[in-house]
């Protein structure tokens, strides 16, 4: 088992759901945390651990970003204007490993800043190779043609177990992609509940 699957296993495991609703989750066979006491974790949460337990489950959905790279995000969303979740969700939507995971371009949140850091991908032309590189509303993804028969992309494109968003227009044909709108929390299909406010207050309060 490569590195990236066991920690997208055990985050799966820590939280106690499957955040990416993939057929062979663990939690689809046992419910409980990883380790030898992971059974007996089951006693009523307090309020801080709600609110940390929301921060992790989402940003372990983005491929686990690291702590600085989360804070930095939710410190742009609380200085824009608007709902500072809704604009957190957004700015997590608008990362290209997010479109391109978005787009069914590659199976998993993993797979998509893997598939970027290597090259496989242009926006409006240009070669793009930053994970966290923010695509703006009309810009236009595309696979270069060198990769388009990669077997990780044809993989993806026949996922029966989600579809593409509207708000990317997605063609397989040609492997190309275009971020039509950011997305609200109520536009992104996650397989579990998110939980933005809990993750806004976690950080009002620590």
């Amino acid at each position: 088992m490569t590195k990236r699957t066991s920690a997208k296993y055990k985050i799966d495991r820590r939280m106690g759901e499957n955040i990416w609703g993939r057929p062979k989750s663990p939690v689809n066979r046992r419910e409980f945390g990883p380790g030898q006491h992971g059974q007996r974790r089951k006693g009523k949460m307090s309020d801080f651990g709600l609110q940390l337990r929301a921060k992790q489950k989402l940003k372990g959905y983005y491929g686990d970003l690291t702590e600085k790279q989360f804070r930095r995000i939710y410190a742009e969303a609380e200085r824009v204007r608007g709902d500072t979740g809704e604009n957190l969700i957004g700015l997590l939507e608008r990362r290209l490993d997010a479109v391109v995971y978005r787009a069914k371009f590659v199976p998993t949140m993993f797979a998509a800043r893997q598939f970027v850091n290597h090259g496989h991908v242009r926006v409006n032309g240009q070669k793009v190779n930053i994970p966290s590189y923010r695509v703006k509303e009309g810009d236009v993804i595309e696979v270069r043609n060198r990769s388009k028969q990669l077997a990780v992309l044809l993989e993806a494109v026949q996922l029966a177990e989600r579809d593409v968003p509207d708000y990317i227009e997605a063609d397989h044909t040609k492997m190309t992609a275009k971020f039509v709108r950011t997305p609200g929390l109520g536009d992104v299909p996650y397989p579990v509940m998110m939980e933005p406010n809990l993750v806004i207050e976690f950080y009002a309060q620590n």
